[in-house]
C-alpha cells in the first residue's frame, strides 16, 4: 500500500472519529502521540484542507449525491468523498483520476458493497462540472 493511501486512510479514521464524537479532526490529530502517527504530514494536510473547505465540500456532496442527505449518508462514505473532493478541487499536483481511484479502492476495502459505485458516480459528476465551479 502506498504512503499516500495510508495517509488517506489515517485521515479518514480521524474524520470518521470526529463525526462520531462531534469533535474537530485536527484536535483529535493533535491529541495523539507522535509515534502513533504514520504519514503525519499528509494526514495533517488532508485534515486541514477538509476543514478549510468543508462548507464548499459538503455543499457539493449535498448537491451531487442524488438521493442522499448528508445526515443519512454513511459516515465513512461522506468522509471518503470529503477527502477525494479536497484532492480533486484543491490539490493541483494530483491527477483527478488518481483521487477517484483511491476513493473507490478505500470504499471497496472498508465500506458497504454499493459504496464504491456510488462514490464513483458522485465524483464523476463533480469532475465533469469542475471547470464551472467558483472555488
Amino acid at each position: 500500500m502506498s504512503a499516500r493511501r495510508k495517509a488517506r486512510k489515517r485521515a479518514l479514521d480521524f474524520l470518521y472519529e470526529a463525526d462520531i464524537r462531534g469533535a474537530r479532526a485536527l484536535d483529535l490529530l493533535g491529541s495523539r502521540p507522535a509515534e502513533e502517527l504514520s504519514q503525519g504530514t499528509y494526514v495533517a494536510e488532508l485534515l486541514s484542507g477538509v476543514e478549510e473547505h468543508r462548507i464548499k465540500i459538503d455543499e457539493l456532496i449535498t448537491t451531487y449525491a442524488q438521493g442522499w442527505d448528508m445526515d443519512r449518508m454513511p459516515a465513512i462514505d461522506r468522509n471518503i468523498l470529503r477527502i477525494a473532493l479536497l484532492e480533486i478541487l484543491w490539490r493541483d499536483e494530483l491527477d483527478d483520476q488518481i483521487a477517484v481511484s483511491e476513493a473507490i479502492e478505500i470504499a471497496k476495502e472498508i465500506s458497504t458493497d454499493d459504496s464504491a459505485n456510488y462514490i464513483n458516480g458522485v465524483l464523476g459528476r463533480i469532475i465533469i462540472l469542475k471547470p464551472s465551479f467558483a472555488l
